[in-house]
């Protein structure tokens, strides 16, 4: 009996290919189906837009139990990225692949945490940011390949740090809309704003001639250099003033004149690792 089912399969498959083909996407999984589907349909934001929007708060913290029990949305749109046809992004302004790729980060990374389910810290997650991989436009990335060899290093635009978010506290919140293109700057400006109006993140002591900074800006002040070094005005080292320079323009003038000046010292704030989960 055995032997018959076998010597008919071939048979089968040959006289009804196409319905042969038709039952094992049936038995394809949701993702596996997702990704099929993707592969038809023009790239869109929308998908992780209702993400961001059903699950991230007025505090950029995120309800990873609910995301996790209903992550059709999110599947959707991480297999659209490895969908995405290169010539499509080529095609793109520098602020729409920006966009892209801050985008493409936060999303990941909202993967890696409903995928692996840390208590405490995305740290918990054994070598998150270098030994996971997810697939974009048909290449296999890390989050630290994301962020250093492409955002990093292909674009001059250091408030990049103010829009990519490793699921921590100490990072800048988690935005309640994606990024785009024809926004990028606006959006990216008021990502810096909110950031810097927590003290977790910025606080400036008159009394105590102190400037607190957020310890992305001592671990990515050269990102800075370019775009707002400022070799004679400030203090500090030339990352350092950059900084400074970059900050400055979201302050008040007094504030901003009080920078300027340079009479005080510059001390980097203890990063909150916890995890950004309501």
């Amino acid at each position: 009996m055995k032997k018959a089912i076998v010597l008919l399969l071939p048979v089968l498959f040959m006289v009804n290919g196409c319905g042969a083909i038709a039952a094992f996407e049936q038995d394809a999984t949701p993702a596996q189906q997702s990704a099929q589907v993707s592969q038809n349909e023009p790239f869109s934001y929308e998908p992780y837009a209702r993400v961001l929007a059903t699950y991230v708060d007025a505090e950029g913290k995120v309800d990873y139990k609910a995301l996790g029990a209903n992550r059709g949305d999110l599947d959707k749109f991480n297999n659209s990225l490895a969908t995405l046809p290169r010539s499509t992004y080529d095609s793109w302004t520098e602020e729409e692949q920006i966009a892209l790729w801050v985008n493409a980060y936060n999303s990941l990374t909202l993967k890696a945490i409903v995928d692996n389910n840390p208590k405490k810290s995305i740290r918990d997650i054994f070598r998150v940011w270098d030994r996971l991989k997810f697939n974009v436009m048909g290449e296999e990335m890390s989050l630290n390949h994301l962020e250093h060899k492409i955002l990093r290093k292909d674009f001059n635009e250091p408030r990049i740090h103010m829009g990519i978010v490793c699921a921590s506290i100490g990072c800048p919140l988690l935005r309640r809309e994606p990024f785009v293109g024809d926004r990028l700057a606006e959006q990216l400006d008021e990502q810096t704003r909110e950031f810097l109006a927590l003290d977790r993140n910025f606080k400036l002591d008159r009394q105590d001639k102190r400037v607190h900074l957020s310890s992305i800006f001592k671990w990515f002040g050269e990102d800075f250099e370019i775009t707002y070094g400022a070799k004679d005005k400030f203090t500090g080292k030339d990352k350092e003033r950059a900084v400074l320079n970059f900050v400055s323009g979201y302050l008040s003038e007094s504030d901003r004149n009080y920078l300027m000046e340079g009479k005080y010292k510059i001390d980097y704030l203890s990063y909150d690792w916890s995890l950004n989960a309501q």
